[in-house]
C-alpha cells in the first residue's frame, strides 16, 4: 500500500475522534502562556501514539513531539495553540465555557490537525521507516506572545533538544476567504511585520473656558492623527505595501477641563524592512514636529512586533509539487497577495527555509463565513481531513535540501 493510501485510511479511522478533541478544544480556550489544559491534550494524544516529546518550552507549555526517520534532514511541522480573549456569540453545545475567551482564529482546529498528524505518522512508523525525521511543533502563545520566538530560543530546529535539526519547517492557518476543497501559498512574502505605536502628547491643562492660557493637546493630537495619513498616501513607493493605522485616542475626564495629556496607539504594517524603517522615522518626525508647533511635547514609543512572514522559494515550489500530485490540481492555487496581519511562523522562516500555506475553510455553497478574530468563528471542520494530509504528504514526501 502506498504512503498515500495509508494516510487516506488512517485519516478516516481517526477523524470522528480528532473531531472530538476540536470541538474539546474549542469548549476549553486558553491565552497565550496559559494553554496548560491544551498542552495536557497534547501530551495524552502524543503518548498515546508512542510519540516521543519535549514539555514544558516557551514559558511551560510549548511541546515538541519527534518520530524518528532515515537520515538527518528533518522535517519540522507546527501548530499554533492559543486562543483570544474575544467572547463567544455562538450557540452551538461546544461554546467556550470561559467567558471572554475563545478560539476565534481556529487554534483549536490547527492543533487538531497537528494532533492527528501524529496519530497517522506514527502509525506508518510502525511498519516501515519513514523517509525522513519529523518533528511536531506546539507552539504557544502565537496571538501578540511571540510564542513561536520562544520555541526557536528553547532549540526547537536546532536539534539540541530532540531529533536531529529541522532542515525546513511547513506551516498552515484557516482561511476562511478560501474555498474549503482548496490549499494555496505564495513565494516571499505572506504576512506582514508590526509596530506598535504609542504617542504621549503633554500640553498645560486648564479650564476649557480659558483655552489661551494652556496648550491644548488634543488639538495638537488631532493634526498628528490628521498629518499621519501622509506616511502612506506621499512618502511611500505606490507599489510598495505600508499600513499606518491610528486606533485609539485617550484623553480627558469631563467636558469643560482641556487635559494635560492625551495618548494615541495604533499599528505599523509593512512587507519590505526598508519601509518600516522609513515609517518609524516618520511617525516619530510628524508628532514631535507637530507637537512644539503647538507648544507641546511629543514622546513617541514603538514597539516591534513580528518579522514578515517570508516564504523560501524551495520550499514553496516542493509544497506545489506535492500538494499537485495529491491534490486535483484546481484546488492548488497560488495566494493572491500577502495580508497584512501578522504571524510568529516568521520566526521559523528566518532561521530555516520555510513555507506557511493556507488551508480553504469556507464551505461549499456558502459565498461567507465569520472571519478570524470574530466572535461567532467556528473552524470548519471539514476540513481537518485535508489539513492532515498535506501536512503527512510533505513530510513523506520532502525530497531533502
Amino acid at each position: 500500500m502506498s504512503f498515500t493510501a495509508k494516510i487516506d485510511t488512517c485519516i478516516q479511522e481517526i477523524l470522528p475522534e480528532l473531531v472530538d478533541i476540536r470541538h474539546d478544544l474549542h469548549a476549553h480556550p486558553e491565552l497565550g502562556y496559559q494553554e496548560t489544559r491544551t498542552s495536557e491534550v497534547i501530551k495524552r494524544e502524543l503518548r498515546n501514539s508512542g510519540v516521543s516529546f519535549i514539555e514544558n518550552l516557551a514559558g511551560g507549555t510549548g511541546v515538541l513531539g519527534h518520530i524518528k526517520g532515515k537520515g538527518s534532514e528533518t522535517v519540522g511541522l507546527r501548530a499554533d495553540i492559543d486562543a483570544l480573549p474575544i467572547i463567544e456569540v455562538n450557540t452551538f453545545d461546544y461554546k467556550s465555557v470561559h467567558e471572554g475567551c475563545m478560539h476565534a482564529c481556529g487554534h483549536d482546529g490547527h492543533t487538531t490537525i497537528m494532533i492527528g498528524v501524529t496519530k497517522v505518522l506514527s502509525t506508518i512508523a510502525k511498519e516501515t521507516e519513514l523517509p525522513h525525521p519529523v518533528t511536531f511543533v506546539f507552539q504557544p502563545a502565537e496571538e501578540g506572545g511571540a510564542g513561536g520566538k520562544r520555541m526557536v530560543e528553547d532549540g526547537c530546529l536546532d536539534g539540541s533538544l530532540i531529533g536531529p535539526p529541522v532542515a525546513v519547517m511547513y506551516g498552515l492557518h484557516g482561511w476562511p476567504q478560501a474555498p474549503s476543497n482548496s490549499v494555496s501559498t505564495r513565494v516571499g512574502p505572506v504576512l506582514a511585520s508590526d509596530i506598535g505605536v504609542k504617542i504621549t502628547i503633554a500640553g498645560t491643562g486648564g479650564h476649557a473656558a480659558f483655552p489661551h492660557l494652556g496648550t491644548d493637546p488634543i488639538l495638537c493630537a488631532a493634526n498628528v492623527i490628521t498629518s499621519m495619513q501622509q506616511i502612506v498616501s506621499r512618502n511611500t513607493d505606490p507599489l510598495d505595501s505600508l499600513v499606518v493605522s491610528l486606533t485609539q485616542i485617550h484623553g480627558g475626564t469631563t467636558h469643560n477641563i482641556i487635559p494635560s495629556s492625551v495618548e494615541i496607539t495604533g499599528t505599523i504594517r509593512f512587507l519590505q524592512d526598508s519601509t518600516g524603517e522609513m515609517a518609524k522615522r516618520r511617525v516619530k518626525e510628524i508628532a514631535e514636529s507637530i507637537a512644539i508647533a503647538h507648544n507641546c511635547s511629543a514622546e513617541v514609543t514603538l514597539k516591534h512586533g513580528y518579522p514578515v512572514t517570508r516564504n523560501d522559494k524551495h520550499a514553496v515550489a516542493q509544497f506545489f509539487e506535492i500538494a499537485e500530485q495529491v491534490l486535483p490540481k484546481e484546488h492548488v492555487t497560488e495566494f493572491p497577495a500577502p495580508v497584512m496581519g501578522g504571524e510568529d511562523f516568521s520566526y521559523y522562516c528566518k532561521e530555516v527555509p520555510s513555507c506557511f500555506f493556507m488551508l480553504g475553510l469556507l464551505p461549499e455553497g456558502q459565498e461567507q463565513m465569520p472571519s478570524l478574530h470574530q466572535p461567532d468563528f467556528d473552524f470548519n471542520d471539514d476540513v481537518i481531513a485535508r489539513g492532515i494530509k498535506m501536512f503527512c504528504e510533505l513530510a513523506l514526501r520532502y525530497r531533502g535540501s
